[in-house]
């Protein structure tokens, strides 16, 4: 029966990194798939409530950004601060922390919310990706419960995948900018020759007169470029 069971939890566990992993690699946003994330790993860790925190670099605090719950209590908008509480230590650290009681433990800040919720049991594992901590994701039990090894490991590695996401979104997201930032010098550029050649400016008459246009009509130079070309085209 034992061996059953084992083999059951392993599917289940490996049915949930693969659901991860096809989030990772679809067309989803950032929020559907760190909602997704939360809501199959609490299903698959049998967790009353999964939640997933990201870390905002520039003021060095950690924000709720996903949990399955359906908690108005729990939903409400709050952060720590890195080092602060369990999620900020599991950020410093970054290590895992397993806690039994979250009442009777000194680092837990949110005693009054956990009492409410009926919260007793906590596993939280830091997001980390190339050496670098962004996030931290928690597992909790109504009943104690004392998290096994393989359960650690397990939400290690859903932590991981969390991770590769958002870094992946992160960076899709910087390349885009990347992009529109050359298209749109290539289109300024296309503009100054235009005016250069119609009204005879140099260069540089040329760029401060569409820089001057673009403050004028409170457009983007990008606007303004793309106006003067299509001028041009009639």
């Amino acid at each position: 029966m034992a061996a059953r069971d084992n083999r059951t939890d392993y599917e289940e566990h490996i049915r949930a990194l693969t659901e991860i992993s096809k989030a990772i690699t679809s067309d989803l946003y950032l929020d559907d798939i760190l909602k997704l994330v939360v809501t199959v790993t609490a299903e698959v860790m049998g967790s009353k409530i999964c939640s997933l925190w990201i870390l905002d670099e520039r003021q060095k605090v950690l924000k709720l950004r996903a949990t399955q719950t359906i908690s108005k209590e729990y939903l409400k908008e709050r952060s720590l601060a890195l080092g602060e509480g369990v999620v900020g230590h599991v950020a410093r650290t970054r290590q895992p922390m397993v806690i039994r009681d979250v009442l009777a433990e000194p680092k837990y800040k949110e005693k009054e919310l956990a009492r409410k919720e009926g919260l007793t049991s906590m596993l939280s594992v830091p997001l980390v990706v190339k050496d670098k901590v962004i996030g931290v994701i928690n597992a909790y039990s109504q009943t104690p419960h004392d998290y096994t090894p393989t359960e650690v490991n397990l939400l290690i590695a859903v932590a991981n995948q969390a991770a590769v996401a958002i870094e992946n979104t992160e960076l899709m997201v910087k390349t885009r900018v990347i992009q529109e930032e050359l298209e749109a010098r290539k289109l300024v550029e296309r503009a100054k020759e235009v005016l250069m050649a119609r009204k005879g400016l140099t260069a540089a008459e040329a760029f401060r007169r569409i820089q001057k246009q673009s403050m004028n009509t409170r457009r983007s130079m990008r606007e303004i470029a793309e106006a003067i070309l299509l001028a041009e085209e009639i």
